[in-house]
């Protein structure tokens, strides 16, 4: 908007210098006595007088189009900080979920360098069931019962259903007959 401004502002600007230009023609022809028929000088006259209200009429629609400019500009400015802040808080924000990512890839890191002597202990059909839970359950294969409640689904389980799974040995694989995920087992699983 602003170049179009100043395109019209340009444009307007040429139009007051073309009008100006034939106004002093006209009247210097007239100061040097060129024009000689008082007819012809009436309207020369004449044409003077509506140059002057036609530069007047071109000279205020150049004062509206350089108002009009100003505004522009000035919003156009308002919204260059606003990007600019914009990008900054972004560069930020990218600073901190860098650093974030890096913390969470090196927890990452941490747990795995812990699962991995405790997995290679876990029977290869236990650990199978685990891994494909895992992969249908977004992540999580295995849930605390605590309160009578899965972890995973969190539903309570009826008493019926824990008398069954207190009354299995505790190295047998208990899963949630709602959600399929493994049941896991502590002292506060209300049994």
């Amino acid at each position: 908007m602003v170049d179009d401004l100043s395109a019209e502002q340009r444009k307007v600007d040429a139009d007051v210098e073309q009008v100006k230009s034939r106004r002093t023609r006209d009247k210097d022809r007239m100061d040097q006595g060129l024009i000689s028929s008082p007819k012809d000088l009436e309207r020369m006259q004449g044409e003077l007088e509506s140059l002057e209200r036609r530069i007047t009429t071109l000279e205020d629609e150049e004062l509206e189009v350089m108002a009009r400019q100003e505004d522009a500009q000035r919003e156009l400015d308002g919204f260059v900080a606003q990007l600019a802040a914009s990008q900054e808080r972004l560069a930020a924000l990218s600073v901190v979920r860098d650093e974030k990512l890096a913390a969470l890839d090196a927890d990452l890191d941490a747990v795995v360098a812990d699962r991995t002597p405790a997995a290679a202990e876990i029977p290869a059909d236990l650990m199978a069931l685990y891994e494909r839970l895992r992969e249908q359950k977004g992540g999580v294969a295995a849930a605390e019962l605590r309160a009578r409640q899965c972890g995973g689904c969190r539903l309570t389980l009826d008493a019926h259903e824990l008398a069954e799974i207190a009354a299995t040995p505790a190295d047998t694989v208990v899963r949630c007959e709602e959600c399929q995920r493994i049941l896991v087992r502590t002292a506060e699983s209300g049994l």
